[in-house]
């Protein structure tokens, strides 16, 4: 590695390697399907190490993420999504989990791209602009999409007594 050396990159996965997790998880729906995907977007920045510029290491890792799963999605017609949860804390979190699992399950409804938009925008919590340069497309599919996946969301999540999804 010519100008950053291995120990940064160690530090830098085990720094974002949860955050990667999670945002994969949000797009997949499946924990070990999500496990792959961040391994592949590691190895991608691996690759990549040297010619990244140290404040944007985060950001590039984002959007290999993203790009991947597009891309992946692309190869298949239909994404099998599961309810599970990767496991953060050995404390009793039952009721997150089922909360988990309900947005989980209405998020497998949306169509690939209103997924994307929604999980970038609100829970990586992106500006539109930038959900827009890393899926490649325009700011005004960005809203549109968004818009839908929410409104698809609210109609799906539906309030079970006094606790909302």
């Amino acid at each position: 590695m010519s100008r950053r050396d291995d120990g940064s990159f160690d530090e830098f996965m085990r720094s974002s390697s949860p955050r990667l997790l999670r945002l994969a998880w949000l797009l997949t729906g499946g924990a070990s399907s999500a496990e792959d995907l961040v391994q592949e977007t590691l190895e991608r920045v691996y690759v990549a190490w040297p010619r990244i510029e140290a404040g944007g290491t985060h950001n590039y890792a984002r959007r290999v993420l993203v790009n991947l799963h597009t891309d992946s999605h692309r190869r298949r017609w239909r994404e099998s999504l599961t309810s599970e949860v990767p496991e953060t804390s050995l404390s009793d979190r039952s009721d997150q989990v089922v909360l988990s699992d309900h947005l989980a399950g209405a998020l497998a409804q949306l169509p690939v791209r209103e997924r994307q938009c929604v999980v970038l925008r609100h829970h990586v919590d992106m500006s539109e602009r930038d959900v827009a340069e890393a899926l490649n497309i325009s700011t005004g599919t960005v809203k549109s999409s968004t818009s839908r996946g929410l409104a698809r969301l609210r109609t799906l999540l539906v309030t079970e007594g006094d606790r909302h999804a």
